[in-house]
C-alpha cells in the first residue's frame, strides 16, 4: 500500500473553493427523534439502520482520513445521527489527533451522553463540542426532539464538557416558525456570561422527511433584531474564511451569538466541506443528492494513491450551490436528497 504524506495546497473546486473541513459521521443512528431531521413516523422501532458490517471501521476511517489530509484538510468534525452512541469513540479521537496536518477536532452531539463521556474524549484529543439544544422549555425540547431526553441531562452534559476543557462550547438552536420562536431569549439569557455561544440556525430543507416549508423559516435578522433589543450587539469580524455563522458580541463584553443562515444569507461560495457518511460515502454538499462509494474500492484492495485520486477527482469536479440556488431547484424537484442523519449536519 502506497503512502500519501506530503500535505499541498490541495484541489480546488470549479468555483475556486478549497477543501478544508472533513465532517465524519460515525453513526446513522440517533436517540432522539427530531422532526427536522429523524420524524419519529418515519424512523420508527422497525426501520433498517446500516448494520454494523456496513459501517466504516475506525481503521478504514483514519486511513480515509489520513488521505484527505494532504488534499488540504485540516479540520475534522465527528457527526452522526448521534456520534456518541458508537461505542468506543474516543479509541477513533486518539488516531486521529495524531495525524500530521490535522489541526482540530470536534464534535456535534445533542449532548444526552455527554456526561458520561466528556473527560475521555478530552483525554483522547478532541478540541471541542458543539451541543444540540433547540429549548430550555422541557415542553418545547420534547416536541423538537420527539419526546426524547430531557434538557436536565444535556445541560448536566454541556457542565460536564466545560469542566473537562472542551471549548469553546457552541450551542446550536434550529428555530422553526410556530414551534420554539419563544425560546431564542431564554437560550441567550442562560448562556450570557458563560463563554459559551448560542448559535441560531434557520430551518434547513435537509433531506426529504421534514416537511419543510419557507413560511416555518425564522429569518436570522428577525431574531437579530429580537436580541439586539434587549441585549446591544456588535459585529466580530470572522475568525478564518468560510466561517458559516455570523458572529455579534455583546456590547457589555458577557460574550457572543452566531446565526447561520444558510436560507436567507446562503455562504455557499466560501463552502470549504467534504462529508464522509459512516458506510463510507463521500457528499460535496449537505444538500446532496448523490455521493461517491470510497468503501467499495478502500475494501476491493484500493491502494492510497488510487484513493486519493478518487477523492481529488470528486472535489475539482464539485459544483455545489444549492443554497443559493435553493428555490429554482426545488421548483424543478430534481431527485431525492440525502438525509441529515446519514450524512451528519
Amino acid at each position: 500500500m502506497n503512502s500519501i504524506t506530503q500535505i499541498d495546497r490541495g484541489p480546488l473546486d470549479t468555483l475556486g473553493r478549497p477543501l478544508r473541513d472533513l465532517r465524519i459521521s460515525v453513526m446513522d443512528r440517533c436517540n432522539f427523534r427530531c422532526p427536522y431531521c429523524m420524524p419519529r413516523e418515519r424512523f420508527h422501532e422497525h426501520y433498517a439502520f446500516l448494520k454494523t458490517t456496513e459501517r466504516l471501521s475506525f481503521e478504514e476511517i483514519v486511513r480515509l482520513t489520513r488521505l484527505f489530509v494532504p488534499l488540504g484538510v485540516r479540520k475534522l468534525r465527528i457527526t452522526g445521527g448521534e456520534p456518541l452512541l458508537r461505542v468506543n469513540l474516543p479509541d477513533l479521537i486518539a488516531d486521529l489527533n495524531v495525524i500530521p496536518g490535522v489541526e482540530d477536532i470536534a464534535l456535534t452531539t445533542n449532548g444526552v451522553l455527554l456526561g458520561k463521556y466528556a473527560s475521555e474524549l478530552k483525554a483522547a484529543g478532541l478540541s471541542r463540542v458543539t451541543v444540540s439544544l433547540d429549548s430550555l422549555d422541557q415542553e418545547v425540547f420534547a416536541r423538537m426532539n420527539g419526546g426524547m431526553g430531557k434538557v436536565g441531562d444535556v445541560l448536566d452534559g454541556i457542565e460536564h464538557a466545560l469542566a473537562a476543557g472542551l471549548g469553546p462550547i457552541k450551542i446550536n438552536a434550529v428555530i422553526q416558525r410556530g414551534v420554539n420562536e419563544d425560546s431564542v431569549l431564554p437560550l441567550v439569557e442562560h448562556f450570557r456570561g458563560s463563554g459559551i455561544t448560542v448559535r441560531f440556525i434557520e430551518y434547513m430543507d435537509v433531506g426529504n422527511r421534514n416537511d419543510w416549508h419557507q413560511e416555518l423559516v425564522v429569518p436570522s435578522r428577525d431574531l437579530m433584531a429580537r436580541i439586539q433589543q434587549r441585549w446591544p450587539l456588535h459585529v466580530v469580524k470572522a475568525e478564518y474564511a468560510g466561517e458559516v455563522a455570523r458572529r455579534y458580541a455583546f456590547d457589555d463584553g458577557q460574550g457572543e451569538v452566531g446565526f447561520i443562515s444558510s436560507v436567507t444569507q446562503p455562504f455557499c461560495g466560501n463552502c470549504s466541506r467534504a462529508r464522509l457518511s459512516s458506510d463510507g460515502q463521500i457528499f460535496t454538499c449537505l444538500f446532496a443528492q448523490t455521493g461517491t462509494d470510497l468503501r467499495g474500492p478502500l475494501r476491493a484492495g484500493a491502494d492510497d494513491e488510487e484513493l486519493s485520486r478518487i477523492i481529488r477527482g470528486i472535489w475539482t469536479a464539485r459544483t455545489d450551490r444549492y443554497s443559493e440556488q435553493r428555490m429554482v431547484l426545488r421548483q424543478r424537484a430534481a431527485g431525492q436528497k440525502i438525509e441529515m442523519n446519514y450524512i451528519g449536519g
